[in-house]
């Protein structure tokens, strides 16, 4: 691979260098870059699970239908209320209706005035129990769709808690599974960090945080194991001198390079 013609990162200026450190201890940097590489893939994984998307957009489908369903079931019961009264209006209008046509039918008016004025009255309450009829069968129908739809809302509400309910229980086995892994992932890191110079793992620490969570890269074949770009020949040259104990970094992204033997010098 070509390499980069951008310039090196360059270390704080209170930074030492050539730091030494083991050769062993170099090498343990590697791996606990290797765990800790582990350690950001289950965090990323934790962060990305596919249940935590799907529980959101559960949620706000059940915020929706909750809302609507509020709405509807006030609905529902003021078209309850109106058909309540539809009904008694249409009863009391036929109750007097039924008075009318008992006096009429019972010979109880006499006199042709008021048995006319009676009838006349009678045809109007005919029309008038027409108009509620009408009125409270539009009033029933409204009710009857307001109050499937309303069903049809619980029944959705009732769904959406049944898969947040397994999608919850998804989520926390996939949570208590990776936790298990990142627990003995840290008890390991906590033990190779304990044989690593502090000095040395400060500078990893470091740059890690610096570089996308790479802080350390082998040397192997010339090549940069951190930004997989070849070492130039007269680095090589360099660092093929150097003691076995200081610490190389690479001239490209300022890294730490660990000699390995594929490292090619």
């Amino acid at each position: 691979m070509l390499r980069s013609t951008r310039p090196p990162l360059h270390l704080h200026p209170d930074e030492e260098l050539p730091l030494k450190a083991d050769p062993f201890a170099q090498l343990k940097l590697l791996d606990l870059q290797q765990v800790d590489a582990s350690l950001d893939q289950m965090a990323h994984r934790l962060r990305t699970l596919p249940e935590l998307a799907a529980l959101a957009e559960l949620a706000e489908r059940s915020t929706e239908a909750s809302d609507r369903y509020g709405r509807l079931k006030t609905e529902v019961d003021d078209l309850g209320r109106a058909q309540r009264k539809a009904d008694a209006d249409v009863e009391q209008v036929r109750d007097r209706r039924t008075r009318n046509q008992a006096r009429i039918d019972g010979g109880l008016v006499s006199d042709p005035k008021q048995l006319q004025a009676m009838q006349h009255e009678i045809a109007t309450l005919d029309r008038r129990i027409g108009d509620l009829e009408d009125s409270e069968l539009e009033v029933m129908e409204r009710f009857e769709e307001a109050t499937a739809e309303l069903s049809r809302l619980g029944e959705e509400l009732a769904r959406i808690e049944a898969d947040a309910g397994e999608l919850t229980r998804s989520r926390d086995e996939a949570v208590a599974e990776i936790g298990g892994r990142r627990s003995e992932a840290t008890a390991e890191r906590d033990l190779l960090a304990s044989d690593i110079p502090a000095d040395l793992l400060a500078l990893y620490e470091k740059l890690r945080s610096q570089l996308g969570g790479v802080g350390v890269g082998a040397l192997q074949h010339g090549r940069c194991g951190g930004c997989q770009l070849n070492v130039g020949a007269a680095d090589l040259a360099r660092m093929a001198t150097a003691p076995s104990d200081e610490v190389l970094r690479c001239e490209e992204c300022n890294r730490i390079l660990v000699r390995t033997a594929e490292s090619g010098i």
